[in-house]
């Protein structure tokens, strides 16, 4: 999903295989300890290790963070950089919090495209967690979940730790994500997402659901029975007209637009659904004059919400995006009660004709 200022760096020795729910067959499968698994000593020192690297993030302090990172990573270091440059204006006055600890090993070297997938469950608890890599070198590894709360904004971070031949603890993978989006968190997503789909309101279920997913899971490696059964209801409301996979043809009027993309916008602040179209010739012809440009948008706009009424109910408001290429070359954000009721329109798959 799009999200606006979402920060995430991978490193090369934390690759994520897989997100969520899918399962890996060709994996290799371990064991790993919970934080209660996790002798006194060894949970004292990564927490020691997890709160001195947020804390370098938060001081603005990169150099040590680079020092604190795998030489190996450190030398590839401009995604976490950012990140964390990113990140520390967010963070800065928080109170930091380790959330949970996970510790395992990575005894061989992945051969073949075999990834790695290790089950993190603590005696007599029916609730695993699944961690699953693509690429994981032979090493000793901790993976630390670190919230950071009482900003406006508060924030997931989650580190994975490797130790080195000399038994220090170094930064080998980095992945944030926010904790709310819109003033909410993942289960009140959840929870809505839920009603929605009660009431057969599928495209509000589906995109509630997906904002849910997000913010519950700190990683996309992480998959969990919560994140499982979570993808299991969304994929019952799933729209059948989603541009998922190839574009859909919006008909309104004389027009046709190529709806390339449906997803959600944080941009602005307020949870509003988010449209991307590809304009044909005409329409990008349209688009250089502001007054035909804005009704062209608005006529999307429009289109959409006379096809799932439901949205109105939903969002504060609908973003249209119209790309050329790789860039937008327009853009349009309005309210919902600013878009016109009574366009008649018309969904078909495939892309509008040039």
């Amino acid at each position: 999903m799009q999200r606006a200022r979402v920060l995430k760096h991978c490193s090369r020795f934390a690759l994520p295989l897989v997100a969520m729910s899918l399962t890996i067959p060709t994996a290799r499968a371990d064991s790993c300890s919970t934080q209660t698994q996790i002798p006194a000593s060894q949970r004292q020192e990564l927490s020691r290790v997890a709160r001195n690297i947020v804390g370098e993030v938060q001081s603005g302090n990169i150099q040590g963070l680079r020092s604190d990172t795998l030489a190996a990573v450190a030398a590839d270091f401009g995604g976490i950089q950012t990140s964390a440059q990113t990140l520390a204006p967010l963070i800065q006055p928080a109170t930091i919090t380790v959330d949970a600890l996970f510790a395992f090993e990575a005894a061989q070297q992945p051969q073949g495209g075999v990834g790695s997938q290790f089950f993190c469950s603590a005696a007599g608890s029916p609730m695993t967690v699944v961690l699953n890599f693509s690429t994981l070198p032979p090493a000793k590894y901790a993976l630390a979940i670190v919230h950071a709360t009482g900003v406006p904004k508060p924030q997931q971070i989650t580190l994975i730790l490797a130790q080195t031949p000399d038994n220090q603890w170094k930064l080998a993978g980095f992945f944030v994500k926010p904790m709310m989006l819109a003033g909410q968190n993942g289960l009140w997503y959840w929870s809505r997402a839920r009603d929605y789909a009660q009431k057969n309101m599928d495209w509000d279920a589906w995109f509630y659901y997906q904002t849910a997913a997000f913010l519950v899971s700190p990683a996309d490696f992480i998959s969990s029975p919560n994140m499982d059964k979570l993808r299991g209801e969304a994929d019952k409301v799933r729209p059948q007209d989603l541009p998922l996979d190839k574009p859909i043809t919006v008909k309104v009027s004389s027009s046709a637009f190529a709806v390339t993309k449906v997803d959600t916008s944080i941009e602005l602040g307020p949870l509003d659904l988010a449209i991307h179209y590809s304009p044909n010739d005409t329409q990008a012809t349209q688009l250089r004059d502001p007054v035909a440009a804005r009704k062209q948008v608005i006529d999307l706009m429009a289109a959409m919400l006379a096809l799932h009424p439901e949205l109105r109910t939903a969002f504060h408001g609908v973003y249209v995006y119209a790309d050329a290429a790789s860039a937008t070359v327009f853009a349009l954000e309005l309210p919902m009660d600013q878009i016109p009721n009574g366009a008649t329109s018309t969904v078909t798959p495939g892309s509008a004709g040039q």
